[in-house]
């Protein structure tokens, strides 16, 4: 009797299963070239100024409100001026009386009744009271204090009633806001292109925070400091904000995004595609017959998520964005987005 022997259904060989990726095309964008990680700034004042008295005496009159926005000569506080009156008076008269006197030495001079140095010592007197009336006129100005700058007022230390010595005693703070600088540090590595930029175009910053509501304030970059510290490596930039909204202000710490150049219609992928490997940075390709290969690039600046291909990719190409670690070159791939979209 004679068997035959066939092969069992179990046996006949099978395909592996196609392995679930997402997916993104490279696309063409404008890339902002910017600094990351995003250095971290502290808001300061362009001017700050402690107000202080020039004479001391008692505060008469307090003419803001502590807070309140004053403009250069604005008058803030009124010293009693009566002892100041007073003195310029009493020295008043007495210049009166020396001129008198002077103009009296003088005609007896002229006529050679008095000797060189009587006379010398007559219009020495009489200059000398001539100076001191000058200063008590100061002294009576000195009784009004007028805000130096523009800005804002900061807490009154000093009330109406308040004796002040000068010049010891800080009656207030004005912080100029508007425009407001942002201080911050980025690597020395930056220096060359961040002064480069400079040369050729204004450098544009932008400056985020803590519950910000709306676009970023907007400024530029003012200012590089001329050495870099030693200690950190770091070199001191400052940028300049309008600030017109005041929604900066003195002391808040910010992060800020310099952007020193725009990439035009660049070649840019998902950031999570560029994988790292012994021979370096690679993404895996989706060719035609949904098998990937794995091609070497170059990246370039990564701005919110997003990386510029420098070489090694074109546009149009199709690039693993997730499910990497179960690739290998020739192995075959289905799309998990396109897979959810299927009734």
């Amino acid at each position: 009797m004679v068997i035959n022997v066939g092969c069992s259904p179990s046996e006949a060989s099978k395909s592996p299963a196609a392995a679930p990726v997402l997916t993104a095309k490279a696309v063409a964008k404008n890339l902002p070239v910017r600094i990351e990680p995003s250095p971290v700034g502290h808001v300061m004042p362009i001017l700050s100024v402690t107000i202080r008295s020039q004479i001391g005496g008692l505060i008469s009159a307090v003419k803001f409100s502590e807070g309140q926005e004053v403009r250069k000569g604005d008058l803030l506080f009124t010293i009693d001026p009566r002892p100041s009156q007073a003195q310029l008076a009493h020295d008043q008269a007495q210049l009166a009386n020396a001129q008198i006197q002077f103009d009296r030495e003088q005609k007896l001079f002229a006529d050679k009744l008095i000797s060189q140095d009587e006379f010398d010592t007559s219009k020495s007197a009489r200059d000398a009271l001539v100076a001191t009336v000058q200063a008590d006129k100061l002294n009576l100005e000195y009784c009004e204090i007028r805000a130096p700058i523009d800005g804002r007022t900061g807490g009154l230390q000093f009330h109406e009633g308040n004796v002040v010595k000068s010049p010891d005693d800080v009656l207030l703070t004005i912080n100029q806001i508007q425009p407001i600088y942002a201080a911050f540090a980025v690597a020395e590595r930056y220096l060359p292109e961040v002064q480069k930029q400079m040369r050729a175009h204004t450098v544009n910053v932008t400056a985020s925070f803590e519950s910000m509501v709306g676009e970023p304030p907007r400024g530029e970059l003012s200012f590089v400091d001329n050495s870099v510290d030693p200690t950190t490596g770091t070199i001191l930039l400052k940028a300049t904000f309008p600030n017109t909204d005041g929604r900066l202000w003195p002391g808040q710490f910010v992060q800020i995004a310099l952007q020193l150049d725009e990439l035009t219609n660049a070649v840019v992928i998902p950031s999570q595609a560029v994988q790292t490997g012994q021979n370096g940075q690679f993404v895996f390709i989706v060719k035609t017959d949904k098998t990937v290969e794995a091609r070497p690039v170059k990246p370039g600046v990564t701005v919110n998520g997003e990386t510029s291909i420098l070489s090694g990719l074109s546009l149009g190409e199709t690039v693993v964005t997730d499910g990497q670690l179960r690739l290998a070159p020739g192995v075959a791939v289905s799309d998990k987005t396109s897979a959810a979209k299927t009734p």
